[in-house]
């Protein structure tokens, strides 16, 4: 590089136009490049293609070869012992006869040797199906003395020879074959590998043209990094202002939320209570059936027994379970309506002091699980709802106790750093983690990610994210199934300083 340095100008504006020149030169040396490997690969998979043919047409030689054995197998087994599963066996075998004949003359139209060979080998099965018929039609008539003696000096075994001779030719074309596209295959590797490598050294010699251009224009990005200042500085007021936006959306679908759980428990408690009855009827007719039973059975039907005793319980059974999780449902959505309508009121809370109260309430069930929580001190404090702070983190830390990965201690922690006007809240665990596409989904109502192996009805991040929401915050989710998970809780630092409708 230093001795093309001291060939350029020494004016600063020939000096760009010859870095300029440099880069373009090497631009449309990479472009030949990258059309010289697209020829290659094309023709590589072209070559590629041809052997994964040969290696198509080989296999449906072995599959006619072992179709015909297996044939003959079953035939000379059916004409030896006359049991049916010869039969079977020789029907089947049979069946499958023609279909790989078609699968291997498909497969080498495009080579006449090929062809020609199975031009001879076809009317010699054909010549061995009708003598196999022939055999397997005496055997089923009784006839298998006589099966037997005309097997003995049919052409049967010729035609099998002459079969499979025909066969391991096809065969040792295929084989050659093989050999000379492996070997084209392998020299359009090579020639790839070659050109990749220039285009390598081209991209490195690009490369190094490029910094010393962009070196010249660091002056543009220092520019731009302070327009680049000045709109984050206006950042802080546009979240503010979206956060009081989903504040109040969030207050009608709350309002929503109740007006409709309210309606439909009024349809369900009259569905329970006819339920009820409906069970408080069975019983005297189950006891009725049982009496007729006793004094005149023969007036009871099997369908009046069964729908008494058996199918009346069952649906009975089934209506109560669905009434009562429906119930459990309408009650989670009267609990979050009411949660969203509870005046919030900012205060300064310290995260850590709430996590160890917290801790302290659930310790039986992490030491049930075999699970430690810690949580790292210090943790930024800020203003906000100290109730709706508790119930957030209660529930991803009882969570992150529930999810753990079978055969590993749990391992939770609760860390916390601030940025700017916001503090961010992390509940980590090394737990059993959520796959990527239901990231989101688990803040969806009454949606559950994963084996529903732990009891709930999905409203408990759901419930997280309405709170998140009013406290102006968000909540996600960074997770790897298998590997845990790490829930950011980004809040504001003085919730007083938010929009007075959120």
């Amino acid at each position: 590089m230093a001795r093309i340095s001291l060939k350029l100008p020494q004016s600063e504006g020939r000096i760009a136009r010859w870095l300029v020149a440099f880069m373009t030169l090497g631009f449309v040396a990479l472009a030949a490049a990258a059309v010289a490997i697209g020829w290659i690969t094309v023709r590589n998979a072209r070559y590629t293609a041809d052997i994964l043919h040969t290696q198509d047409v080989r296999q449906a030689i072995a599959t006619l070869q072992v179709e015909m054995e297996q044939s003959e197998t079953a035939r000379r087994g059916y004409l030896l012992t006359g049991l049916p599963l010869f039969s079977t066996a020789y029907e089947t075998t049979a069946q499958r006869l023609a279909p790989a004949l078609t699968a291997l003359r498909s497969s080498t139209h495009d080579n006449p040797r090929q062809t020609a060979r199975l031009d001879l080998i076809e009317p010699r099965v054909g010549q061995l199906r009708s003598l196999r018929t022939q055999s397997i039609a005496l055997v089923d008539a009784g006839r298998i003395g006589e099966a037997q003696r005309r097997f003995a000096v049919d052409a049967s075994v010729p035609l099998m020879r002459s079969i499979r001779y025909r066969l391991r030719a096809m065969a040792a074309e295929e084989v050659r074959l093989l050999e000379i596209r492996s070997d084209r295959q392998q020299r359009s590797n090579m020639l790839f590998l070659s050109v990749a490598g220039l285009a390598a050294l081209l991209l490195l010699v690009v490369a190094i043209l490029a910094i010393l251009v962009i070196r010249r224009y660091t002056a543009d990005l220092g520019a731009s990094r302070d327009r680049l200042h000045l709109l984050n500085e206006t950042l802080e007021d546009q979240v503010v202002e979206r956060t009081a936006d989903l504040s109040r959306a969030n207050d009608e679908i709350q309002r929503f939320a109740y007006i409709v759980s309210h309606d439909l428990r009024s349809p369900l408690v009259n569905v329970m209570g006819f339920t009820a009855e409906l069970a408080e009827a069975a019983a005297p007719l189950a006891a009725l059936i049982d009496r007729a039973e006793a004094i005149a059975p023969e007036i009871v039907t099997p369908e009046a027994r069964i729908a008494a005793r058996e199918d009346l319980p069952e649906a009975i059974g089934f209506i109560r379970a669905s009434t009562q999780k429906m119930d459990r449902l309408i009650n989670a959505i009267l609990k979050l309506s009411r949660e969203g309508r509870r005046s919030i009121t900012p205060e300064p809370v310290d995260p850590a002091a709430v996590g160890d109260a917290i801790v302290a309430s659930i310790q039986h069930l992490i030491d049930d699980r075999g699970a430690t929580v810690t949580i790292d001190r210090p943790l930024p404090a800020l203003v906000t709802d100290r109730l709706a702070l508790e119930q957030i983190l209660s529930n991803l830390i009882e969570n992150a106790t529930k999810y753990l990965q079978p055969g590993r201690p749990g391992v939770i922690r609760l860390a916390g750093t601030r940025e700017r006007n916001r503090v961010i809240l992390s509940v980590i665990d090394n737990g059993r983690g959520i796959a990527p596409g239901d990231h989101q989904r688990v803040f969806d109502l009454f949606r559950r990610a994963g084996p529903q192996d732990q009891p709930g009805e999905g409203i408990g991040l759901a419930h997280v994210r309405a709170l998140a929401y009013r406290l102006g915050g968000t909540i996600d989710v960074v997770s790897t199934l298998g590997e845990g998970a790490t829930f950011l809780l980004n809040l504001p630092f003085d919730l007083r300083l938010q929009d007075p409708v959120a």
